[in-house]
C-alpha cells in the first residue's frame, strides 16, 4: 500500500513537542523519542512531573503550561522555537476522562473535558501551523482513542471528543498533506494510565505506556496515517463498527450488561 505520510525512521536531531508529557502515553513517548536521539520539549501543567520524566536528559526541554490558556500556547511555542529553531513534530496527547453514564454527566465537568480533549488541540494547531506551512514541512500527531470508533457507555463525554479528533485528523490530512505536512492519527486501545485507572471494569488487551510508545514509534516509522494498537483488540472494534445498528447495539449492550 502507498505510504500516506513521511516515514519518521531517524529521530536523531528531530525537534519534537509532546503535549501531555507528564504521565501515561505522553511521558513514555517523550522518553522513547529522547532515547532515539530527538530533542524533545515536554509540556503539561505539572513542572515537577515533567522534570521527573525528562530525567535531566540534555536533549529535553521542560516547558510547563496550562493548555487551556490561549496566550500560554504562544509563549511556549516561541520559547521552544528559540531553543530548537523549529518544531518538526507536535504530538497532542493531553486528555482528561471521567467514566460516566449519560444521566450522570455534569455540565461543568463536560465543558472542561471538551475544552481539554478537543478545544486545546485547535488552539495548538493555530499556534504551530503557520510556521510549519511556511516551511512546507512538519508533522502533527493526534492521539485519539478507539473510544471514538463507537458510542460506548461510560465514555459519555470522552468518547465524543475522541470521535471528533478522528474526524479532525482526517480533514487535516486532506488539507495539509498536499502542502508538505504529515498528519498521524493515533488510536490506542486500553493503556495503563491514570485515566484508565478510573475504570472499574475489565479492560481487554491492556498495554503498558512503554508498549504503546513503541507501537506509536513503529507506526510513525512506517508512515501510516492511522496507528492503532493492539491490533487484536482494535481490529475487533473496527469490525463491530461496520455492523448495522440492529446488530451492533445488541452486542454492545451484551458487553455492558453480560
Amino acid at each position: 500500500m502507498r505510504t500516506l505520510n513521511l516515514p519518521l525512521r531517524d529521530w536523531a536531531g528531530m525537534r519534537v513537542w509532546v503535549i501531555g508529557a507528564s504521565s501515561g502515553i505522553g511521558a513514555a513517548l517523550a522518553q522513547e523519542a529522547l532515547q532515539a536521539g530527538a530533542r524533545v520539549a515536554l509540556s503539561a501543567r505539572r513542572a515537577e512531573r515533567l522534570q521527573a520524566v525528562a530525567g535531566g536528559h540534555p536533549q529535553a526541554l521542560v516547558a510547563p503550561f496550562d493548555i487551556l490558556e490561549v496566550d500560554a500556547w504562544r509563549e511556549r511555542h516561541a520559547q521552544i522555537c528559540q531553543a530548537f529553531g523549529a518544531i518538526d513534530l507536535i504530538v497532542f496527547c493531553a486528555a482528561t476522562y471521567r467514566p460516566e453514564r449519560s444521566w450522570e454527566v455534569d455540565p461543568a465537568s463536560a465543558a472542561r473535558t471538551l475544552q481539554t480533549n478537543l478545544g486545546s488541540v485547535y488552539t495548538g494547531l493555530s499556534t504551530v501551523l503557520p510556521a510549519m506551512l511556511e516551511r512546507g514541512s512538519g508533522g502533527i500527531a493526534i492521539v485519539a482513542s478507539v473510544a471514538g470508533y463507537l458510542g460506548l457507555p461510560n465514555a459519555s463525554v470522552y468518547g465524543p471528543t475522541k470521535a471528533a479528533l478522528i474526524n479532525l485528523a482526517e480533514l487535516l490530512y486532506v488539507d495539509l498533506r498536499p502542502r508538505g505536512l504529515s498528519v498521524y492519527l493515533i488510536n490506542p486501545g486500553f493503556v495503563q494510565t491514570p485515566l484508565t485507572a478510573k475504570n472499574d471494569f475489565a479492560m481487554p488487551a491492556l498495554q503498558t505506556p512503554q508498549a504503546a510508545a513503541r507501537a506509536i514509534r513503529r507506526g510513525l516509522a512506517s508512515g501510516r496515517f492511522e496507528i492503532h494498537f493492539p491490533r487484536r483488540f482494535t481490529l475487533a472494534l473496527k469490525l463491530l463498527r461496520w455492523l448495522p445498528y440492529c446488530l451492533r447495539f445488541p452486542l454492545i449492550s451484551r458487553l455492558v450488561h453480560p
